[in-house]
């Protein structure tokens, strides 16, 4: 009888050890979402002459890739992380975000970011440049923590809209106008 009130005894503890566990872990653990993507949009303003980007991203799927690009653990809603976040995305974009316009690279410079409920828009622009004929982009954005992560790219010119997914590993689109 004993030996019975034993095993039941330590049954009760591994199973109340078991639940708490569970439990706290379930409170501590953000909410995943079943999909890795993002999406950027290049948009050529013809009065300004250069290339408007946008890139809109999964709040946690972002702040774990800048995390991990930068060594720092990184929160949006926290304000003392504003300034690392700003530092972060600069040279992130950068390492994620090539684009040559008819032939000639381009460079990109980081305008800034907004979070919007549970995405962050990076804003992004080119200098001036000629209206693009072809559009040669690589997006490699949250390839760094996910390897079933997709980018929906759409690149538009004078109303022409283009739009193609591109699927970690494959990070090169080349678009003609």
């Amino acid at each position: 009888m004993k030996k019975i009130l034993k095993n039941i005894k330590s049954f009760y503890w591994f199973g109340l050890i078991t639940f708490s566990i569970i439990m706290l872990s379930s409170f501590r653990m953000p909410m995943m979402h079943p999909y890795h993507v993002g999406s950027v949009e290049m948009n050529y303003n013809k009065t300004s002459k250069t290339m408007e980007i946008t890139g809109r991203f999964f709040i946690d799927d972002l702040e774990n890739a800048l995390s991990k690009f930068g060594k720092q653990r990184v929160k949006f809603d926290k304000a003392s992380d504003k300034n690392k976040i700003i530092d972060l995305l600069k040279n992130y974009s950068k390492t994620c975000l090539q684009l040559k316009i008819n032939g000639q690279t381009i460079p990109i410079q980081f305008l800034g970011y907004e979070v919007d409920k549970e995405s962050v828009d990076i804003y992004l622009e080119t200098a001036t440049i000629q209206k693009p004929k072809v559009v040669e982009t690589t997006v490699q954005f949250i390839y760094n923590l996910y390897d079933d992560q997709m980018n929906i790219v759409h690149i538009i010119v004078d109303g022409n809209r283009k739009s193609n997914k591109l699927s970690s590993p494959s990070s090169y689109l080349k678009t003609n106008f």
